[in-house]
């Protein structure tokens, strides 16, 4: 289960482990029920994430595209040197922000 909380305006989402498909599911219910229940700009924290397989990239897009339908951002941090280099591979950094791991 994720960490979720609250930071002023915005949600932040802490899944701590891979996004892979065998947790895509309960992840992507997790963060549909956050954004349901929060108002704001949106940030998946990937601090911890190693991967990210076609499935979690599937349900990120999701989430981008639920949240630009009700006129919110979405932005991923912590993002690993080599998800970054899949996000960007797939330009998702056209889509949405990432920022890489300090």
């Amino acid at each position: 289960m994720s960490e979720i909380v609250r930071d002023g305006d915005r949600t932040v989402v802490r899944p701590g482990i891979d996004i892979v498909a065998s947790m895509a599911e309960d992840f992507k219910s997790e963060l549909l029920s956050a954004i349901n229940e929060h108002t704001g700009d949106f940030v998946i924290d990937l601090e911890g994430v190693k991967m990210v397989d076609s499935v979690g990239i599937g349900v990120i897009i999701v989430t981008h595209n639920t949240l630009a339908q009700a006129g919110r951002n979405l932005k991923i941090i912590n993002v690993s040197k080599d998800v970054f280099g899949l996000f960007s591979t797939m330009r998702l950094n056209r889509r949405f922000t990432i920022v890489e791991e300090a």
